[in-house]
């Protein structure tokens, strides 16, 4: 905690949400309601920013696509929402498609994904991507060696063809401790509201952490490109990440008018091939 609040630190804890959190919540410090606020405070103007975002991909008639990758619990989902919770949600659409029907199987892998690319002035945001068969495939023994090899050996190349079809394409990998993610799948088991998401595959993530591991640093060496590379959020913290994740696609995205004072670049790790 700071040694002295400021006029504007005391005007946002005398706030209706600051006092809101004061009166409904246990053990709350004063450090943590500022925290809060000022993540708020934060994500409200990027929000707004967003929304400047929508409408020059819609009058432009752009075509946006945001990949959100990582391991389980690392909070890929929470990130989509922040993103989109006040877009016009007839110009985008999230994607989180199940495991692939009999049918699918028998196609090319990425045409399942075709199927859902963004007509023109829209956005799709991907929750697991084409990726999958990167690194949670693979590691789970959802696929082929050989699968594998052919999926490694075609996505720059597909990505290639996305990108010169007009597509903005941005990918983000969502990293978190071991520890982290243990905490957050006791949290997720031991929540009636939440426990449906632990899955067969969240059970076993933790005992295949290494192998997890080793195909994430596979994919990064192979498939982070100069036109596609890999942006790699730190989330441990979900409120920075989301914040983050929100700068850099405002930052990727070359719309009109765009506010800069209001976007605010974090550095994180941008994984490029040479």
């Amino acid at each position: 905690m700071k040694d002295k609040l400021t006029p504007k630190d005391l005007k946002k804890l005398n706030s209706k949400k600051g006092l809101k959190q004061f009166l409904t919540e246990e053990s709350i410090t004063i450090s943590k309601v500022l925290k809060t606020l000022n993540y708020e405070s934060r994500l409200k103007d990027l929000q707004e920013e967003l929304i400047k975002l929508q409408n020059w991909i819609a009058d432009n008639n752009k075509k946006v696509v945001i990949l959100f990758e990582g391991r389980d619990a690392a909070g890929k989902g929470g990130a989509i929402r922040r993103t989109t919770e006040h877009l016009n949600p007839r110009e985008f659409k999230v994607v989180a498609l199940p495991k692939p029907s009999i049918e699918e199987k028998g196609q090319w892998y990425f045409q399942r994904y075709i199927n859902k690319l963004p007509r023109e002035g829209k956005m799709v945001f991907f929750d697991r991507s084409w990726y999958n068969r990167a690194i949670v495939e693979p590691v789970n023994g959802f696929c082929t060696q050989e699968e594998y090899t052919i999926f490694m050996s075609q996505v720059n190349q597909f990505e290639r063809m996305l990108t010169e079809s007009g597509i903005i394409l941005i990918k983000f990998y969502f990293s978190i401790s071991k520890d982290e993610q243990e905490k957050r799948f006791e949290d997720i088991k031991s929540s009636p509201i939440k426990k449906w998401k632990y899955s067969a595959v969240d059970q076993r993530a933790l005992e295949l952490w290494d192998d997890y591991t080793f195909y994430k640093d596979k994919m990064f060496a192979e498939t982070s490109t100069k036109i596609a590379p890999w942006i790699v959020i730190k989330a441990n913290r979900k409120t920075k990440a989301r914040v983050e994740t929100i700068e850099h696609i405002l930052d990727k995205i070359p719309y009109n008018p765009k506010d800069q004072k209001v976007i605010e670049h974090v550095e994180v790790e941008e994984k490029k091939m040479d």
